[in-house]
């Protein structure tokens, strides 16, 4: 995916939330939307600012740091937590959770035992910009911005801006065979 294709996607997600709001009658001014650190904090970002000329305001957006909720190993010797940063409760809000790619289900199960931290919502429902084949956990997506089918031993880069250079989602071969997201 270019630069174009992830905003026509995110812009997708955007119009599907707005749908499901109407026709779940939630009230959009307790919306907040938590994005997975690090990409899923951007694109909860771009989500709360497409979002914000329908709803009147801009949903807050909070970054949520899984690290220490992860049930597998982690990827390098040293993972030093980036934390979590949310400036509101959760408590009684329709939450929208965000990440960049939905593979395993490992980061979406890790994000929703870290956000109990953070009080108890209304509900919590998932959006992503990338869902693969290869869940390890009944998890499943409501917002989509693009379905792909992968070979399991590939790897799904998502680069997003400011943290990388250019946006873009790239496949390629996973060298160390475990297959993934990054």
């Amino acid at each position: 995916m270019n630069a174009n294709q992830i905003s026509e996607a995110i812009e997708g997600i955007k119009k599907k939330i707005l749908l499901h709001l109407k026709t779940e009658a939630v009230e959009p001014s307790k919306l907040a939307l938590v994005g997975i650190r690090r990409r899923g904090e951007i694109i909860a970002g771009r989500l709360s600012s497409l979002l914000q000329p329908h709803l009147g305001f801009k949903p807050p957006v909070g970054a949520l740091d899984i690290t220490m909720y992860r049930d597998d190993p982690m990827r390098s010797p040293l993972t030093i937590p980036l934390g979590t940063e949310m400036n509101f409760r959760l408590d009684d809000r329709p939450v929208i959770l965000v990440d960049d790619v939905l593979f395993t289900g490992r980061s979406v199960r890790a994000a929703l035992d870290a956000m109990v931290d953070f009080g108890r919502p209304q509900f919590i429902r998932l959006a992503v910009l990338v869902e693969r084949a290869g869940r390890e956990y009944p998890i499943a997506a409501d917002f989509i911005g693009r379905n792909t089918e992968v070979d399991r031993n590939s790897l799904i880069r998502v680069h997003l801006r400011p943290l990388d250079h250019q946006d873009g989602v790239f496949i390629e071969p996973d060298k160390k065979g475990k297959g993934g997201q990054r």
